[in-house]
């Protein structure tokens, strides 16, 4: 019974495929290991979304590959590196025994069989594969809460963006498929949900012909177990009134909404390949907020597009501290090989990039502080993650206005608190991203 231990990297979609192969290995007789030392077979799931992820994805297949001098009798690189430079990988890494790109996870098992065998197995084709309900999957997250893969791929050709080539075209889950998943899920103890795809408002076109994502929410809140439903990487295009009802009308369904946006200037979005203009995306936020009372907006912006100049720096700043987010992410954009902002005139220095990503994070952070100071005296409702270490009786938790991961905390003092407990706690102090709290009586 061979020991199998899997490094998964970037996104919670990687997370996902990660725990999908876990699954089938497990189902297949291998023993699932936490330990790379001790394990027979290491499997490397890659993220190559920008310069940083296939740096770390580099790094972990070296420090991998090590491991071959002790217990690993092969190593299986999986995942955005191995679909996008099976090629590079292989002439680069000789210690790699084999490769599996996005599309191709249930092959992982024939993979590392044939790997065993003295191969170097290559399963890299068009990615089409998406798991249902019924393929296995092992949770890596904690028990009370899991991300759920709603579909697979993009059809948006954003012009930085290589996910289209390295994912394939989009293509959603049933209804049912990810209803019964769910259902799953909360049967076992998961209290919240965090639904993802490339691209989730996009949800249902391609099977039904129509936008399902309401739909599918409705259903799942009515899923008794769970506490929260959040949904995250909504296109901002693809709203509809259906859809905001939906998110109005259920207490389950998080006041929280994840809307990558990234950028503010109409000459900068069209140069992105963007859909929608900036007076599309305020009226869209305008409309969002007066319809879903509490709502919290998260955003992610690149800075540093080609042609990106001051004046159009500005006009992003000056959105920003017009829109007040509750939450933003903000990257400098990475040339991607083969996209075409790679080859685009008017590339901006990386020492621009980060002094603008500086100024702008500066601006978010005044932002947040104010918002959260807002929030001082109420009481709110609180996921239990886990207890400080080393303090006594102060545990730390997510409000519902924070994604696992990417967003703040909220400390609080109780007694007996246990991770996957809802509690009811008043907020005492604010800091820029984070809070701190009681548990009230």
């Amino acid at each position: 019974m061979f020991k199998v231990n899997i490094i998964s990297l970037g996104c919670a979609k990687n997370l996902v495929d990660s725990e999908v192969m876990a699954g089938i290995l497990r189902d297949s007789g291998y023993v699932i290991s936490s330990s790379e030392k001790d394990a027979d077979i290491l499997v490397v799931n890659t993220c190559g979304f920008i310069d940083a992820a296939r740096e770390e994805s580099i790094e972990a297949i070296l420090s991998a590959a090590r491991f071959k001098d002790g217990n690993c009798k092969a190593l299986i690189v999986t995942g955005c590196m191995a679909q996008r430079y099976k090629d590079e990988l292989l002439a680069e890494i000789p210690e790699i025994d084999g490769l599996v790109g996005t599309g191709e996870i249930p092959g992982l098992t024939k993979t590392i069989q044939e790997a065993l065998q003295g191969k170097k197995p290559v399963r890299v084709g068009t990615p089409s594969f998406i798991y249902d309900d019924k393929t296995p999957r092992i949770l890596r997250t904690p028990d009370y809460t899991a991300y759920v893969k709603i579909a697979e791929g993009c059809n948006n050709r954003c012009a930085y963006c290589a996910i289209p080539e390295i994912r394939g075209e989009y293509r959603s889950r049933t209804v049912e498929s990810i209803t019964a998943e769910t259902r799953g899920l909360a049967g076992k103890g998961v209290r919240e949900v965090n639904l993802i795809a490339q691209d989730t408002t996009r949800y249902g076109l391609d099977l039904y012909g129509e936008y399902k994502l309401d739909e599918l929410l409705r259903g799942l809140a009515d899923v008794e177990e769970l506490f929260w439903i959040r949904l995250l990487y909504a296109y901002p295009t693809r709203f509809t009134d259906e859809l905001i009802d939906v998110i109005a009308g259920h207490d389950k369904i998080c006041r929280y909404l994840d809307i990558p946006l990234q950028h503010a200037d109409d000459r900068i979005l069209r140069a992105m390949n963007r859909q929608g203009t900036r007076a599309d995306i305020l009226e869209l936020i305008i409309k969002l907020r007066k319809n879903i009372p509490g709502l919290a907006l998260r955003t992610s912006m690149i800075v540093g597009f080609p042609g990106e100049t001051e004046e159009s720096f500005g006009i992003l700043t000056e959105f920003v501290k017009t829109v007040r987010f509750d939450r933003m992410g903000v990257f400098t954009y990475s040339p991607e090989e083969g996209t075409p902002a790679a080859d685009m005139p008017g590339q901006v220095p990386d020492e621009v990039k980060e002094e603008r990503k500086d100024r702008l994070m500066e601006i978010q952070q005044e932002i947040s502080l104010d918002k959260n100071r807002e929030k001082v005296g109420e009481i709110i409702s609180v996921l239990v993650e886990g207890k400080v270490e080393n303090e006594k009786e102060i545990y730390v938790g997510r409000t519902e206005a924070d994604a696992p991961e990417v967003d703040g905390n909220i400390f609080i003092s109780g007694n007996g608190l246990q991770p996957g407990d809802i509690v009811t706690v008043r907020v005492t102090h604010a800091y820029e991203y984070d809070l701190i709290g009681e548990v009230t009586k």
